[in-house]
């Protein structure tokens, strides 16, 4: 059965949302107001802001906040801060932002305050991170985001902490993404990218200063389908050190299990880049990262060992993909020969996925011992949770018996 073309109503304006918003708090007689301005960029033309909201059907505006003074209990908001997804611009508009996108690139930023130092590249995809990696170049780390989940990053957003050079562009080509983000552009490459004509490429200043965000408050809004609104309260986090955890320890029957082992530097490496993705990941969470690099990303689930499983289904099924596409340039479920299925799968499941010896990042505390014992099973060595749960004791003990580090982080970062 063939798609239907999606229609827009024709009773919702297209991008008539005014010039301006405000939006005030009174107590009283007491008014506090914050001030914004619409963003547009020109297209064919004229200017144009968002393209649509979450879908084709729904007209939305991207508002940058410009002024106001904000005091709530003892919390203060002063702005303007400098601005960062909300004043990117646009080079090239084969398509130019939605909400989903812009929102792509938004999380995707979010990452890079805990890798500045070394060229990384995250791909978004529906708001949550699909394949992200850190490497010596950034052309090194496209490709290993992208292989990461070649299938799951399609319509994705790319983004980078580095300047996208022609190289890179050129590998970027072989994704049929539909935005890319970075700081900047190199001569030559905006130019190269014009070949894939559904790009979007926006450039955002100021992915150097990202922790100038750290600890500053920001307001949130969610919209209840009666109009109702609740505003809530957010700060952007400090980015988590080796100094913040601790090995993991518990007391059962009146004695105390404490993980054995520690991580090595490398494992510490990837733990951390774990945990930065899970933070911006929808809960619950589950995250495996090796050599730098997403062996698969767990997202939205409401049992935590579901999310495992799934997670490392995940991982089994972009390995076979991989090796499909690198064997025989096509993707894993359109091999149609039997024998050159199983010769995939088989090595697939022979590397467990590419779960051997990765590290496991957990959102919130592990309240059974599933996660583990999946996590274990496929060869995790190292696993990364917030503590403070029920079975911390047995985990940390199942841990010790396959000389698994677990190390607690004492918060756990939910995303909603």
């Amino acid at each position: 059965m063939k798609e239907k073309d999606i229609t827009v109503p024709t009773d919702l304006p297209r991008d008539a949302f005014p010039s301006q918003l405000e939006i005030s708090f009174v107590e009283g007689g007491q008014r506090q107001t914050l001030q914004y301005e619409k963003v547009t960029w020109p297209v064919e033309g004229g200017r144009s802001g968002l393209r649509y909201g979450e879908n084709v059907d729904r007209p939305a505006a991207l508002y940058r906040l410009i002024n106001g003074n904000l005091v709530i209990g003892e919390v203060e908001l002063v702005a303007p801060h400098p601005h960062l997804t909300s004043a990117a611009v646009l080079l090239q508009q084969g398509k130019h932002p939605s909400k989903t996108g812009l929102r792509d690139a938004d999380i995707a930023l979010a990452v890079f305050r805990q890798t500045l130092e070394k060229p990384t590249c995250v791909i978004v995809k529906h708001n949550n991170p699909c394949g992200a990696a850190i490497r010596s170049s950034v052309e090194e780390a496209f490709w290993s985001a992208f292989l990461a989940n070649r299938v799951g990053t399609r319509g994705g957003c790319a983004a980078f902490n580095r300047s996208v050079n022609r190289a890179t562009a050129e590998a970027i080509l072989h994704a049929s993404l539909d935005v890319v983000v970075a700081p900047d552009f190199e001569p030559g490459a905006v130019e190269q990218l014009a070949a894939n004509p559904r790009l979007c490429l926006l450039r955002v200043g100021g992915i150097d200063r990202l922790t100038q965000w750290v600890g500053r408050p920001y307001l949130e809004f969610a919209s209840l389908q009666d109009g109702g609104v609740v505003a809530q309260w957010a700060v952007t986090p400090q980015p988590l050190t080796r100094d913040d955890c601790r090995p993991a320890q518990a007391v059962a029957h009146n004695a105390e299990v404490r993980s054995q082992r520690q991580p090595t530097g490398e494992e510490w490496e990837n733990l951390l880049f774990a945990w930065k993705l899970a933070e911006v990941t929808v809960s619950d969470s589950i995250v495996y990262v090796k050599d730098g690099t997403t062996v698969a990303v767990g997202v939205g689930g409401q049992d935590r060992t579901a999310v495992a499983q799934t997670t490392r289904d995940k991982a089994y099924h972009a390995m076979a993909d991989r090796l499909a596409w690198e064997r025989f340039k096509r993707p894993f479920t359109t091999l149609s020969d039997p024998e050159m299925r199983r010769s995939v799968w088989d090595d697939t499941v022979e590397l467990r996925g590419g779960l051997i010896g990765a590290s496991m990042a957990s959102d919130g505390a592990i309240f059974d011992t599933g996660p583990v014992e999946v996590s274990i099973a496929e060869g995790i060595r190292t696993i990364m949770q917030p503590g403070g749960a029920p079975a911390d004791a047995e985990n940390t003990q199942l841990c010790n018996e396959a000389h698994v580090a677990m190390v607690f982080t004492g918060i756990r970062v939910f995303r909603h």
